[in-house]
C-alpha cells in the first residue's frame, strides 16, 4: 500500500438496531452489544483497522446522544480506545449524507485523505485477510476509484444486494483481482439468487467502501447536487458547531439516501475487489444462531436456560431462568425488562414492535435498566411519579463527575464499600449502612476510594428525573 499515512477509518454507527430488540435499545444499539464475544461489535470493527490506521485517524459518525454512549463504551473496554474521533450527524439521514459529512471533514484535514468506510456491526473471522484486501482497495482508491468490497456468496441469499463484475482492472490486481463494476442489483428472489450463485460473477454488496474523500465529494456534487450544496455549508462550521441549531436546520432539508443508491449505482468510477471473508452481517437476531454453537437438535442456547425437545431454535437468557419446551424454529430473547418470542422467519419484523413501543413512549425502546458508564454502572430498580430508585456501582478508584441537578434531590445509602462524598465543598466518607442527602441545586461528587466495588442505593425525588438534568463542572472523562 502506497498511502498508509493518508488512510482514515470512518465507522458508520448511527443505526438504532431495531431488529435486535430487546437486546438492543435506542441508546444501546447492537454495535454496543457484547453478545458476540467479550468486546462490543464497534470495538471489534475499530480493532480490525488498527494495524493499518492509528486510533487518531479513526472517526465514528453518529448522532450526538449515541456518540456519547459509544465513547463511554470504547473508553471502558479492557483495551480502551481513547483517541478515536467523533463526527456528529445533526440528524440521521442515511449513509450518503453521513459519508458526505465525513468526507467534508477529512478533506479539510488532509487533501489526500482516503476513507475506509465500515459499518459498525459486522463480524469478521479472518482479520489478516481483511487487511490485505483493504490495502489493495486503498491503492485503487488513491487512483480515483470508488471501491466496494464484494463478498463471495456462500448461499443464495435474498437479503443482500449484489454486484456484477465487469472488466478486470489488471493494473490494480494483487492478492485478489480487481474489477470494474458492471452493475448493482437489488435484493433478488430465491430463484434469481440461485442463478447468481451459479453464474459466479455476482458478489454480495458488503457495504464496505474505500475512496478518496475528494473523489466521493466530486461524485456527490455531480450526482447529488442538492446534497452537495448542503454539505458545503458544513465547511464553514467547526465540529462543535455540527451540534448547533444552525447545523440541524441545514440538515433537516437533506434527503435520506443511501450511498449505494445516490452515488455507487450511478457513478462510472466504481471498482470492486471480490473476496471470500468469514463475514457475518449482524442484521437480525438470527445472527445469534449463526454465532453460537448449536446442540444436536440445531438449537443455539445461551444463558440460564433449560430446554427440552426444541429444534432449530434460538433461546437467549440474561439472568432469569428461561425454560423452553418443544419449540421449533423459534426465537426467545429474555432481558431484565422485556422478553421477545417470535418465529425465526419473522426476525426481520421485530422492528414493528419497536415502532409500537416508540409510539407509546415506552422506556423499553430507549434504554436498558442497567446502563454502563466510565466509572461503573447504574441499574433502575423502581420508578413512579416523583421518584426513582437505582443501585449505583462505582469501580475501585473511580469517581463520578462534579455535578448538580436542578430538579431533584438524592439520598444515598451505602450497601457495599466506602463512599467518599463531596457536597458543597465538604468532603467526608460514608460507610456500609450509613447514608447522606444531596439537596437539589447542590454541587456534589461520589467517589470510591477503596479496593472493592462501591454499591449505593440512590433514591431520587423531584419534579423532573431524566438523565439530562445534570450540570458538570469537573469530569475525569472529559464530559463536562
Amino acid at each position: 500500500m502506497k498511502n498508509s499515512k493518508n488512510l482514515y477509518g470512518v465507522i458508520l454507527a448511527g443505526g438504532s438496531g431495531t431488529r435486535f430488540w430487546p437486546l438492543s435499545r435506542e441508546l444501546t444499539p447492537k454495535q454496543l452489544l457484547k453478545v458476540f464475544g467479550a468486546e462490543s461489535l464497534i470495538w471489534k470493527t475499530i480493532k480490525r483497522l488498527l494495524p493499518l490506521v492509528p486510533q487518531e485517524q479513526v472517526y465514528v459518525i453518529s448522532n450526538d446522544k449515541l456518540a456519547e454512549e459509544i465513547r463511554t463504551s470504547l473508553i471502558t473496554e479492557k483495551e480502551p480506545f481513547t483517541k478515536v474521533g467523533y463526527l456528529i450527524e445533526p440528524e440521521a439521514r442515511n449513509t450518503a449524507p453521513a459519508i458526505g459529512l465525513a468526507a467534508v471533514h477529512l478533506s479539510s484535514v488532509d487533501p489526500d485523505a482516503l476513507m475506509a468506510v465500515l459499518p459498525s456491526d459486522h463480524l469478521l473471522g479472518n482479520p489478516d485477510e481483511f487487511l490485505v484486501v483493504l490495502k489493495q482497495a486503498a491503492d485503487l482508491a488513491a487512483a480515483g476509484y470508488l471501491v466496494t468490497l464484494g463478498l463471495k456468496p456462500i448461499t443464495p441469499e435474498t437479503g443482500f444486494g449484489y454486484i456484477k463484475l465487469g472488466a478486470e482492472l489488471k493494473d490494480f490486481s494483487g492478492a485478489y483481482p480487481s474489477y470494474a463494476v458492471e452493475r448493482f442489483v437489488e435484493k433478488p428472489d430465491r430463484k434469481t439468487a440461485e442463478q447468481y450463485m451459479k453464474a459466479g460473477d455476482y458478489f454480495w454488496n458488503s457495504g464496505m467502501f474505500v475512496f478518496k474523500a475528494a473523489t466521493v465529494l466530486e461524485e456527490i456534487e455531480r450526482l447529488m447536487p442538492d446534497l452537495y450544496g448542503q454539505l458545503a455549508q458544513f465547511k464553514e462550521l467547526s465540529l462543535n458547531e455540527w451540534k448547533s441549531e444552525e447545523a440541524k436546520s441545514i440538515f433537516s432539508g437533506v434527503e435520506a439516501t443511501s450511498i449505494d443508491y445516490g452515488v455507487m449505482e450511478k457513478s462510472n468510477k466504481v471498482a470492486v475487489v471480490p473476496v471470500k471473508l468469514d463475514w457475518v452481517d449482524v442484521g437480525s437476531l438470527t445472527a445469534i444462531g449463526d454465532f453460537l454453537e448449536k446442540d444436536t437438535r440445531g438449537n443455539a442456547i445461551s444463558g440460564n436456560v433449560i430446554d427440552i425437545d426444541s429444534e432449530n431454535s434460538i433461546v437467549f437468557g440474561e439472568n432469569r431462568l428461561v425454560a423452553a419446551l418443544g419449540l421449533k424454529d423459534m426465537i426467545v430473547i429474555d432481558t431484565h425488562d422485556a422478553t421477545l418470542v417470535c418465529p425465526r422467519e419473522r426476525a426481520q419484523d421485530v422492528r414493528k414492535i419497536v415502532d409500537v413501543l416508540k409510539a407509546r413512549k415506552a422506556e423499553e425502546y430507549l434504554v436498558h435498566r442497567t446502563m454502563y458508564r466510565p466509572w461503573g454502572s447504574y441499574t433502575l430498580l423502581e420508578k413512579g411519579p416523583g421518584f426513582k430508585i437505582k443501585i449505583i456501582e462505582v469501580k475501585p478508584g473511580a469517581r463520578l463527575s462534579m455535578q448538580m441537578h436542578h430538579h431533584r434531590s438524592e439520598h444515598w445509602v451505602v450497601i457495599s464499600g466506602t463512599a467518599r462524598v463531596t457536597r458543597d465543598g465538604e468532603v467526608f466518607d460514608v460507610h456500609i449502612n450509613e447514608s447522606t442527602f444531596i439537596p437539589a441545586s447542590t454541587m456534589h461528587r461520589l467517589e470510591n476510594p477503596g479496593k472493592i466495588p462501591l454499591k449505593v442505593i440512590e433514591v431520587q425525588n423531584g419534579e423532573y428525573l431524566e438523565e439530562d438534568d445534570i450540570t458538570r463542572t469537573e469530569d475525569d472523562y472529559a464530559r463536562s
